[in-house]
This record gives structure tokens, sequence and C-alpha cells, in this order.
């Protein structure tokens, strides 16, 4: 017969719990203090970002991406689509296409330019 396992005691100490009132207003002002020192360190931390130095202490110019051309977009080798193939065709054209989109940088603006070059009659 296996032993007996023995009762469990718990011991409890005494706690007292303060409570202090606060009324909106002081809420508010305590809210808004905290959110103005987090604004104000954030602000100068940014200030003194130098991601962008190299650690040299020179800012280096950030490159403006230039828009994508016709050209550009022809390099990416897009399917042509001619219409007689078939809906999975159709599919492989349309995931294709947003790939080379994707590849070649090329603004929503163009999409439907550079795509309807590739449609052959």
């Amino acid at each position: 017969m296996p032993p007996r396992k023995a009762p469990r005691t718990r011991t409890t100490t005494a706690t007292t719990t303060t409570t202090i009132c606060v009324t909106n207003a002081q809420l508010h002002a305590m809210i808004n203090q905290g959110v103005t020192a987090a604004l104000a360190a954030r602000d100068a931390n940014r200030n003194g970002d130098d991601s962008h130095t190299s650690r040299t202490g020179v800012r280096r110019t950030e490159h403006v991406a230039r828009e994508c051309t016709y050209q550009d977009f022809i390099k990416c080798q897009p399917l042509y689509f001619k219409g007689t193939e078939g809906f999975v065709e159709l599919n492989q054209w349309f995931e294709r296409m947003e790939t080379v989109f994707r590849i070649s940088h090329c603004s929503v603006k163009n999409h439907i330019k550079f795509s309807t070059c590739t449609l052959l009659a």
C-alpha cells in the first residue's frame, strides 16, 4: 500500500491596500504628461539618428527610385497572351504580369498600358 500524502497547509499574510482617489482632470493631466514625455524622447532619438551616415557623421544622400519605363518592363520578359490558350494559361499570364510589375517597380498607373502591349491579336 502506498504511503499517504501529508495534507498541505497554506499560510496567508494580511496585506493592506491603499486607495488613492484621482479625478478625471488629474488622470488626463497625467496621461498628457506621459505622452508629451514619450514624444519628446522619440524626437530626441530621431534627431540623433545616424542610420544614414555610415558612422562618418556625414549624411548620405537618399536615392529616389526612378519611374519604370516600357523598356524596363520589357527587360523583365513578360509573357505574351493570344487569348486562345485557355484559363490555365490566362491565370499564368496574370501571375507572371504581377511578378514583372513587382520586379520592374512599375507604378500602378502604367499597369494597364504596359500589360495591354503584351496581348497579341
